[in-house]
């Protein structure tokens, strides 16, 4: 297929449309619950106050704000797919956002600005301190102003709006692959995600990937969950080697719940009892390096020890927890000190190159 025809194929399969519309007409789809902006979505994001106050001072300035992009579902409600936080933030200032259960709901309080700072601790509307609430005809005039809206419709294919929501880069933020990929996930699988997030919890799954402060609020083990998935069950030998390891994981895992490839069921038992056994033999020492010059496990968690170790010890998680504790530490050990792991670490090769390799490393190594 050339160039030109695989442009206008897949140019067919993305219908679109958009128009500007009121803050006041969005406020009352919102209402109305025609316009979802998903509530779980909301704990990726890490708007500063100071960044909601630049949105209402741009929108009340009339500086132009970039499109708002949604889905459109069969039944005509629209799903936000970029754009969360920029209507997140209006809904809030105006008192209508919904939360998730158990977070308190506060009036949101702006900070003076550069050019506007008498916004500083001015709220939508307060009758028991107008001084500091917008006027009746400012409240007005802030719901007449006009957001573009760019609609995917609902014939479009399927995958248009995940596709989408990776390519733009969310306003005010910048987000982590895991948060982007959690987003995504919630649009095509809520359950898939619900249980994902449940499983990351697990204690003994928390101790043996000891992690910053930081990498927990980027959700990095959610990501190391993601990751388990994928080097479970991903297919290595049809890679091209030029992949993108944050979009293979993302895609190799929506594959995963399209496809029905995995049972839940199974899947939470030798995902319990793999952890549950690192736990007890080594724990946060289950993906540090050893140093054999100081005889001990080191370092932070590595992603090279995870992806050598974790494919080979769940797909033989029977077998292994029959063996003495002690020889499968053994074993653990002697990777890192092996020619196979120094070449394949030491190289240059692409990280979808050193998965593969270091997956078939750990599955030879743990298979005998």
């Amino acid at each position: 297929m050339s160039l030109k025809d695989e442009i206008n194929k897949k140019a067919k399969e993305i219908q679109a449309d958009g128009y500007p519309m009121s803050i006041g007409e969005l406020i009352n789809m919102y209402k109305d619950e025609e316009l979802v902006i998903n509530p779980e979505f909301q704990r990726f994001f890490r708007w500063t106050d100071i960044q909601k106050t630049k949105l209402i001072e741009s929108i009340l300035l009339g500086i132009p704000i970039p499109p708002i992009f949604v889905s459109q579902r069969d039944d005509g409600v629209w799903d936000v797919i970029d754009g969360l936080q920029r209507l997140s933030t209006i809904m809030e200032f105006v008192d209508e956002l919904r939360l998730p259960p158990g977070k308190e709901k506060r009036p949101l309080k702006l900070l003076g600005t550069k050019f506007l700072p008498s916004l500083e601790n001015k709220v939508w509307n307060d009758i028991s301190d107008p001084d500091n609430s917008f006027t009746s005809e400012q409240r007005i005039d802030f719901k007449r102003s006009k957001m573009d809206i760019k609609i995917i419709k609902k014939a479009s294919d399927k995958d248009a709006k995940y596709e989408l929501f990776q390519r733009i880069n969310t306003g005010g933020t910048k987000l982590e692959p895991q948060e982007v990929r959690n987003c995504l996930l919630i649009m095509v699988d809520r359950d898939f995600y619900l249980w994902a997030a449940r499983l990351k919890e697990n204690q003994h799954f928390q101790n043996c990937i000891p992690l910053t402060e930081k990498q927990y609020l980027e959700q990095y083990d959610m990501e190391i969950f993601m990751r388990y998935l994928v080097y479970r069950h991903a297919d290595f030998e049809n890679i091209k080697g030029s992949e993108d390891m944050a979009e293979f994981i993302t895609d190799e895992v929506i594959n995963l719940i399209e496809n029905k490839k995995i049972d839940y069921d199974q899947e939470e038992q030798i995902f319990i009892k793999t952890f549950e056994y690192l736990d007890n033999i080594l724990s946060e020492d289950s993906f540090r390096k050893y140093d054999y010059e100081k005889q001990k496990f080191k370092g932070a968690f590595s992603l090279a020890a995870f992806e050598t170790i974790v494919g080979g010890i769940s797909e033989n998680i029977d077998s292994i927890t029959a063996k003495e504790p002690d020889q499968v530490v053994t074993t653990i050990k002697n990777i890192y000190n092996s020619s196979s792991f120094l070449s394949i670490t030491s190289g240059s090769s692409r990280p979808i190159i050193r998965v593969k390799e270091l997956s078939s490393l750990g599955r030879n190594t743990f298979g005998q």
